[in-house]
């Protein structure tokens, strides 16, 4: 079965980084894979949590939302119907502790960085956007607590990076869109470092099994996503 937009297997999205889209973050990024967009946000604060104060160590935490009509038929505000769906807190949560893996909490010293996600138009693959914008946007937070002075030396001690691969039709292919993902028989989501360590694997069989073969055929598969989105994320931020 091709593929809807004419990619070969182990290619990428279009990806684009866009830094600096709103004017009153410390750091915000629209990050695009294909027709995905996902603006994120990240606001530092002075402080830490109650559980946290009087450690010297900083913290990193993230929310994740999707607008409305980010999708083909409108969705209803979480915040109107009173709380936050179970998918809203672990796609936050992971967003969370992906982008923790990047950073020396000492050397942030007592600031807390929070990253927005919202999901201004989805089309598969939001989380994995989310952590790979999400990143940029937090290396410009970082970078404005160092430009006042508020951390003891480069809290970023690795970059992190998310991409989907899943199995259709017996075949492993790179960061699925939406047609593919509602049809693939498996799905998986991979975050790793810059230089290629695994973060977080989340990966689910909607049909068949897979074997330990196919397993590692979709690692490397990511993985070397993952590469070519660290590349991308240094140019963003390159000078």
């Amino acid at each position: 079965m091709p593929r809807p937009d004419g990619r070969r297997p182990d290619q990428l999205r279009d990806v684009k980084i866009t830094r600096n889209w709103l004017d009153h973050a410390e750091g915000s990024v629209l990050v695009e894979f294909g027709g995905t967009r996902v603006l994120c946000a990240a606001t530092v604060n002075e402080e830490v949590p109650r559980w946290r104060r009087g450690s010297g160590q900083g913290w990193v935490t993230a929310e994740y939302a999707m607008l409305p009509r980010s999708t083909n038929t409108r969705t209803d505000r979480e915040s109107v119907k009173g709380r936050i769906g179970g998918r809203t807190h672990e796609i936050s949560r992971l967003v969370g502790r992906s982008l923790r893996a990047c950073i020396d909490p000492k050397a942030m010293g007592e600031n807390t960085v929070i990253i927005d996600c919202d999901v201004l138009q989805a089309d598969g693959g939001t989380r994995t956007a989310a952590i790979t914008g999400g990143y940029v946007a937090l290396a410009d937070a970082i970078s404005w607590l160092q430009g006042r002075k508020r951390c003891k030396g480069d809290p970023l001690i690795a970059s992190v990076a998310a991409v989907s691969v899943g199995i259709l039709d017996g075949q492993p292919r790179l960061d699925l869109c939406y047609s593919e993902d509602v049809i693939a028989e498996t799905d998986m989501n991979v975050v790793c470092t810059g230089d290629g360590r695994f973060v977080e694997v989340q990966g689910t069989a909607e049909r068949e099994p897979f074997d330990r073969a196919m397993l590692d055929e979709l690692l490397n598969l990511a993985v070397a996503g993952c590469a070519e989105l660290t590349a991308v994320q240094q140019a963003a931020l390159a000078p």
